[in-house]
């Protein structure tokens, strides 16, 4: 990758936290690698992103883990291909009490062998799993996510 797009991607990423709806759901990218294959995100649990019952939205839940595996396809395929998510389903499986992160990672392996799939059927959905969890590592939600690729 060039040092004018990696640049520009980690413009991307730092303005993500100031985007209106990760910033007044408390939701803050935390981490994330140098080529762009790994995120961490985390939510903290504030009066504003609360439900009713006084544990995590899970409006909040899901949108910490929205873009991540769509980011990470349209950065490593490059201008080629066209990248959407299509869909998604998400599990609540304990509530979200305190502070939640969520870690999206595809390999360069991955993501090869995505480029030769859709390389040789035009176009093709791939579903990737995620977990959010609290800070002792308990399941709060998973999630699939599903992603359509087509080469342009």
């Amino acid at each position: 990758m060039n040092p004018k797009a990696k640049k520009k991607y980690i413009r991307l990423i730092k303005l993500l936290n100031f985007y209106p709806p990760y910033l007044f759901s408390g939701i803050r990218v935390i981490d994330y690698n140098e080529s762009f294959t790994y995120f961490k995100v985390r939510l903290n649990l504030t009066w504003y992103n609360r439900n009713l019952v006084g544990t995590a939205f899970g409006g909040s839940l899901y949108a910490m883990c929205d873009p991540f595996f769509m980011f990470i396809l349209i950065i490593n395929l490059g201008k080629e291909y066209i990248v959407w998510d299509k869909a998604a389903c998400i599990d609540f499986v304990k509530p979200g009490k305190g502070t939640v992160y969520a870690e999206f990672s595809l390999t360069t392996q991955d993501i090869e062998n995505i480029r030769e799939e859709v390389d040789s059927l035009g176009k093709k959905v791939f579903t990737f799993p995620c977990k959010v969890v609290d800070k002792d590592g308990n399941t709060i939600a998973t999630l699939s996510k599903d992603v359509y690729v087509r080469k342009k």
